[in-house]
This record gives C-alpha cells, sequence and structure tokens, in this order.
C-alpha cells in the first residue's frame, strides 16, 4: 500500500523573501557591496541582479495579439531581373513583405537596385503590389526620386493607390546624418518634403511616407537611448514640417514610422522597441493626439555582424528577431549570415527568411501581445530606457531639432563617445564576437556568395550643407583585418605566423592558460603551437619567432625566468607569459618576458604589436 502524497509538497519549507535572499547574496558576498552584482549599460541604465513582478503594468499598445509580424526580404541584386526572381521565390516560400534596398542607402552593403524606373518596373514584374504584401524603400538623398517613379508604376498598372501597402522611407534627416551632406538646409527641405508626401497622400496612396530611422545611429556604434532620441526627433521634424505643409495634425501623424535595429542584447532590444511606443505616444499626447500604436520596423544589426566564422551570424540574428518580435515590431528585416561577405545566395537568404518562419510558426512568438508585460526586469529597464532616450531626445530639441544638432556635430560626438567604450570593450573582449575575438576558427571554411560585383551608388554632388558622417561599422572589422593580415602570409608563405605555448608543468597546471593563449593569438590570426615539453628543440621545430609561456603561477615562480632565458637565446623576438605576472613582473621582465596576457588586458592592442615584431 502507497503512503498517501502531501498535498502541498512545499507546505514543509519556509516561505522564500527577498529578505531572506538578500541575506543568502550578502553570505556570499562575503563583505563585498551588493553593487557588485550590479552592472550598468552605455546608457547609465542600472541592471539590478533580481526585480519583483510589476504588477501594475499594463500591456503596451501595439501589434495585435496573434498577429504575425511582416517577414521583409531584401531586395537589393543590382540586376533586376535576378532580383524580380529572387522576390518570386521569397513571396512564394514565406516572405509577406519587401525591403526595395537602393544603392548607396544605408543599408545596401556595397549592392542595391539601380534608381531608374525601367529598373523598378522589371524588378516588380508579376508582383501583385495590391495582394496584401508590404513594400518598403530603403532610399538615399540622390535615389529619392525613386519615390515617383514607384507611384507611377502603381498608377500605370490600374491599381488603386489605396490598396498598396508602401512604407515610402522619406528621410532627409536621416540622409544627411549618414552622407554628411545636403544640396539645402532643412528649413529649405522641409517644404519640399511636404509637398511630395502631400502628392502622394493626395493620389491616394495610404501607406507611411516618412520614415525615423534610428538603425543610423546604432550602426555607427550608439547607444539604445541615443538610437531611440535621434528617431523621436526625426519623427517631430517631420511632423512639424507636415503639418507646416497643409496637413492635419492626425493625418501628419499617421504618415510617419520607425525603423529601428535588433541585436543579440535580447532585453535590451525588447525593451528598446518597447520605449518607442511609450516614447511615441507621450508625444502625441503632447500634441492634444489620441495616440495610436506606430508602425515600428525592424532589422537585425549590422554593427555585430561577422565576416570570420558567419555561421554565428544566424544565432545573433535569431536572438534579434525573436527579441524584436517579442519586444512588439511591426515588420522585421533578418540581414542574410553572409551579408559582410558578398551579396548573399539562396541559401543565405532563405535561412533569414526561415529564421523569422520558425519563430512565427513553431515557437509561436506573435500569439501574445506585449509578452513583457508585468516582468519586473523588462518593465524596469524599459522605464529607465525611456528617461534616458527623453532626456537625449531633449538635448536634441535645445540644440534646435535633428537637423541642427548633427551640423553642429552634436549627435555625433554623443555617438562617437559611446562607439569608443564599444570598440574598447570589443579589443579587451570583455564584449565577446563568437568566432572573431573569441573562439576562433583560423582554418574555416569560408561561405559562398553570389559572383556579383559592388556597384557604384550615385552621388549627390551638389551638397554645400556639410557635417560629419555617422559611420556604418562592423565592430569586427579591427580583428579581421588581423585575420586578413594572416590569410596574406599564409598566401605569400605557405604558412601562417605561429607563436609557440610554452607549457610549464602538467597538464592540470598549464591546461587552462594555454587555452587562454591559444584562443587569444588565433583571434589575431596567429597559430598557436603547442608541443608536450619546453625544449629548445620543440621551439625550433615549431617555426614560430614568438613564444608564450603557459602555467600555474606556482610554477611561473620556479620556472618561468630560466624558460624565458633560453627561449631568448634561441632566437625568440619576443615572450608573453599567460597571467598576471603579479610580485613576479619585475624579475620576469629582466628574464626576457615583454608581455602578460590576461582577461581584460587590450587583446587588439597586443595582437597589433605582435605583427610588428614578426615583420621586423
Amino acid at each position: 500500500m502507497t503512503e498517501p502524497q502531501d498535498p502541498k509538497p512545499t507546505a514543509a519549507f519556509a516561505p522564500a523573501t527577498e529578505q531572506a535572499w538578500r541575506g543568502l547574496v550578502d553570505k556570499a558576498l562575503k563583505g563585498a557591496p551588493f553593487a557588485t552584482l550590479e552592472s550598468r549599460t552605455h546608457d547609465g541604465l542600472t541592471i539590478e541582479p533580481l526585480y519583483r513582478r510589476a504588477t501594475e503594468a499594463a500591456a503596451i499598445a501595439g501589434r495585435p495579439p496573434g498577429a504575425a509580424w511582416t517577414i521583409m526580404q531584401r531586395v537589393d541584386h543590382p540586376d533586376p531581373a535576378a532580383a524580380n526572381a529572387q522576390i518570386l521565390d521569397d513571396l512564394e516560400n514565406g516572405g509577406t513583405g519587401l525591403v526595395l534596398v537602393f544603392a548607396g542607402s544605408i543599408s545596401a552593403n556595397g549592392f542595391g537596385l539601380d534608381p531608374s524606373a525601367a529598373t523598378l518596373a522589371r524588378t516588380l514584374d508579376g508582383v501583385k503590389l495590391d495582394a496584401g504584401i508590404a513594400v518598403d524603400l530603403n532610399l538615399s538623398p540622390p535615389t529619392r526620386h525613386a519615390v515617383r517613379d514607384l507611384a507611377a508604376l502603381v498608377k500605370s498598372r490600374g491599381i488603386d493607390p489605396a490598396q498598396v501597402d508602401l512604407r515610402w522611407g522619406i528621410d532627409p534627416i536621416g540622409g544627411f546624418a549618414a552622407t554628411g551632406g545636403s544640396a539645402k538646409s532643412w528649413n529649405a527641405l522641409a517644404p519640399a518634403f511636404a509637398t511630395m508626401i502631400g502628392e502622394l497622400a493626395g493620389d491616394n496612396f495610404r501607406g507611411r511616407f516618412a520614415v525615423a530611422d534610428g538603425r543610423i545611429v546604432h550602426n555607427a556604434g550608439g547607444s539604445q537611448a541615443q538610437e531611440l532620441a535621434f528617431a523621436l526627433a526625426s519623427a517631430i521634424a517631420y511632423l512639424r514640417a507636415l503639418e507646416a505643409g497643409g496637413m492635419a495634425l492626425a493625418a501628419a501623424r499617421d504618415a510617419i514610422y520607425f525603423r529601428l535595429s535588433a541585436d543579440a542584447d535580447q532585453f535590451l532590444t525588447m525593451a528598446k522597441f518597447r520605449a518607442a511606443r511609450k516614447l511615441w505616444a507621450r508625444v502625441e499626447q503632447a500634441c492634444g493626439l489620441t495616440p495610436k500604436p506606430a508602425l515600428v520596423a525592424a532589422e537585425t544589426a549590422w554593427r555585430t555582424m561577422t565576416k570570420r566564422d558567419p555561421y554565428v551570424n544566424m544565432l545573433r540574428t535569431t536572438i534579434a528577431v525573436a527579441a524584436a518580435g517579442l519586444g512588439g515590431a511591426d515588420a522585421i528585416t533578418a540581414l542574410p549570415h553572409t551579408a559582410p561577405l558578398g551579396l548573399p545566395d539562396a541559401f543565405a537568404r532563405r535561412i533569414a527568411r526561415n529564421t523569422q518562419l520558425v519563430l512565427l510558426e513553431e515557437s509561436n512568438l506573435a500569439r501574445v501581445a506585449d509578452p513583457a508585460a508585468g516582468a519586473g526586469a523588462l518593465e524596469a529597464i524599459t522605464g529607465q530606457m525611456c528617461h534616458a532616450a527623453w532626456s537625449a531626445f531633449q538635448q536634441i530639441e535645445d540644440a534646435g531639432g535633428a537637423w541642427a544638432a548633427l551640423e553642429r556635430g552634436l549627435i555625433q560626438q554623443d555617438v562617437a563617445a559611446v562607439r569608443a567604450e564599444r570598440e574598447n570593450a570589443i579589443a579587451r573582449r570583455t564584449d565577446i564576437l563568437t568566432g572573431t575575438n573569441e573562439y576562433p576558427d583560423i582554418n574555416e571554411v569560408v561561405p559562398a556568395v553570389l559572383d556579383v560585383a559592388p556597384v557604384t551608388p550615385p552621388q549627390d554632388r551638389a551638397a554645400t550643407i556639410k557635417a560629419a558622417a555617422l559611420p556604418r561599422i562592423r565592430l569586427a572589422e579591427p580583428f579581421e583585418q588581423l585575420r586578413d593580415a594572416s590569410d596574406r602570409i599564409l598566401a605569400q608563405t605557405g604558412a601562417r605566423p605561429r607563436i609557440f605555448l610554452a607549457t610549464l608543468g602538467k597538464l592540470a597546471d598549464y591546461g587552462g592558460r594555454a587555452n587562454f593563449a591559444k584562443n587569444f593569438f588565433e583571434a589575431g590570426g596567429i597559430a598557436a603551437v603547442e608541443r608536450e615539453g619546453t625544449t629548445l628543440a620543440a621551439f625550433a621545430a615549431s617555426g614560430a619567432k614568438l613564444a608564450c609561456l603557459c602555467g600555474a603561477d606556482e610554477t611561473y615562480a620556479g620556472e618561468a625566468e630560466a624558460t624565458a632565458v633560453a627561449l631568448k637565446a634561441a632566437g625568440a623576438r619576443h615572450i608573453y607569459l599567460a597571467g598576471r605576472a603579479g610580485a613576479l613582473e619585475q624579475a620576469l621582465r629582466k628574464a626576457g618576458i615583454g608581455t602578460f596576457i590576461h582577461a581584460g588586458c587590450d587583446a587588439l592592442a597586443t595582437l597589433r604589436a605582435a605583427y610588428q615584431v614578426l615583420a621586423g
């Protein structure tokens, strides 16, 4: 006979309380301050280790519950016939929207459509524009005339403009920020901007016309709050221009949409997309309008993509898509994982598309409206981000608005400060780009891309208004440059640059630091050679000109000096030691050790210096 089960198996345990948890934490910290468990973002937001449920929170109005976001596929092949074939394949296999990427736009990556009416017509041949397909234009200042060409194309096909879901992508402020030049000032451009949109609206096009594009700040290394502030300032400039041009305020509000980047920082990305809606609702209220859900589009982040081990880009993109979707994005564009290498092929495009399909159809991420609502951490971070973005937005407004702040270099200066922080974190490997600055594979096989040459984008040669352009970066580029140098040496000599790992003691003594050193140097394309024992014969057989001592601190105290002296005498040009020197530093340097590598050191500077040694 079985014993009766306790109907409340937790009854024997005391209730869990925050006070009890804090007691356990204080015991584990052994006197260290609780703040050591907190972290800070680039905006100064505090991330706590534990949050209470936000019981008073309400869902943020956005995409309707159960409504899938639009799966946007890039159209950037410079051959319009090939671009058309890609479109038809995408739409037949799950894509529900198109991003027409024109040459020279901020996401063109060296490719893109020619801004001609003929190219546009051929590219969209056979595409039923009135069948519920969303079409978003990615323009540059010299290609903005494609707006009128597309409007004419729709009319020529006898399609009711009101039945076409077009997002026109008109963004003169974004174009100025990305290129650093304009033929006219904003005061001169604003009336023409309003006229263009007024004409489209007058022709019964119902689409969103002007886009406030935060990707420009994100691509330049900016923070979440900076991206939101720039997008908000751009949107308000457009709102003012449209109202001044005679458009009713409510209609002007409906003419504007947002684009934001989504990266692999899941919770900050979710908070950013939620914050965008809250911030815009605050603007609507200040204008006396009843808030309506803004249209917010997402594109996965360019700055975190890598050329090396590009398959990891699939993982980053999956997290980014999930975060944007859970944050309420209405449309998402997933950059194909090979985009940094060239024009993606059919496989890469299919993976980008299917990533979204799996998250929608199998993971059901769109089933719940604002699933972050009530989550203590996400509510707190969203609130902090709103305050930080609003403060940054007010600074832009105090400078005269987005255009004036760009002319004065204020936005560029603030973004540059955050970019420097990010680059420093990548160089020191406190921010990890898997496959690039950590866990590299220097013998990887590079995936294929299409054999299509980059195009020369059209130039706005009449630019007379100048400002510093916000750059479009990838954080992996400095390490990729070292890997490229290694590839060139391999092609020229038949071997990569090498470093000999001089292992001291038993495997248990040196194994961890040897693995650290291998990852460290191979992140820069310097192959690590490890042979059992540290004899001079082993060093000579390695063909290396550099050496790195790897062992335990106790082993270093007894063997490091003699080993370094012997390696120096055997011809090692530079000797490294894996670990911190501590009290032994002076003696070890005297013995010939030039550099100590450890977690948090400037790996990029060390690797660059290694190439200088090798070239000497």
